[in-house]
């Protein structure tokens, strides 16, 4: 290989890239989400400055269903999002995620940080519930349920697609070859292209388990706000840089 062809290469290995150049569009991409309300402490400690946790000590649990993502496949992941403030606008901050597909693993951490690692998420509806599981090292460490399709959101679709636009961002950490910090970063994102084909609110639970290397039980529940349940298409482009450490 010459230089050129080198950095042409979308992803490593050369051989066999992980994942093509973005950006990346999902079709059918199903969520669940509870928001509940946990220890304020314990929010600040797992969100890194300059962000701000939300002042409800409101956390944002997922499950999300990708039957159909360019470049990725078909995979499942589960994970916490954190309401945020950086510099006053509200902005998500995601803390942990868990999924059960390789190239989204190495994409996500490698351009956007996204804090993935392998596990066996499960979001399904059985019987009259909307249905969510994840395991970790064959250990059950979350379970979510909620009301099948009971109510429709406020504001219905057009709403929902709205708020899919807010700001994103995950907190990006990339050694150097001799385990010095090489990158340091928050990055952000905005999904675009979005298309909501149903959106539904309702009841719901969530059981955290706790676990060492997955631990979504150190946000403890306190309160359930309530559960969503939508269902579109969206695309997700590259990343920029919000905040650098190293500067």
């Amino acid at each position: 290989m010459n230089v050129d062809e080198i950095l042409k290469l979308p992803s490593m290995p050369a051989a066999s890239p992980s994942y093509p150049m973005g950006p990346y569009r999902f079709i059918n991409r199903e969520y669940m989400i509870i928001t509940y309300e946990t220890c304020k402490d314990a929010l600040r400690h797992a969100v890194p400055e300059p962000l701000e946790p939300n002042p409800d000590g409101h956390v944002l649990y997922e499950w999300i269903k990708m039957p159909d993502s360019s470049g990725f496949g078909d995979y499942t992941e589960s994970g916490v999002v954190i309401p945020c403030l950086y510099k006053g606008e509200p902005i998500n901050f995601t803390a942990q995620m868990y999924l059960d597909d390789e190239p989204p693993i190495s994409g996500g951490r490698e351009v956007w940080g996204f804090p993935k690692k392998y596990a066996h998420p499960k979001l399904e509806v059985v019987a009259d519930t909307l249905t969510g599981t994840l395991e970790y090292a064959g250990q059950m460490v979350a379970m979510g349920t909620m009301a099948f399709k009971h109510r429709e959101s406020e504001g219905g679709i057009e709403a929902m697609a709205k708020a899919m636009t807010k700001t994103q961002c995950n907190l990006k950490l990339i050694p150097d070859v001799d385990g010095t910090p090489k990158i340091a970063q928050l990055v952000a994102y905005n999904l675009t292209n979005i298309t909501i084909k149903g959106s539904w609110v309702g009841d719901a639970r969530l059981h955290l388990i706790p676990h060492v290397n997955a631990p979504v039980a150190d946000l403890p529940v306190k309160r359930i706000v309530g559960g969503k349940h939508f269902l579109g298409d969206i695309t997700l482009p590259h990343g920029r840089v919000l905040h650098d450490y190293l500067k």
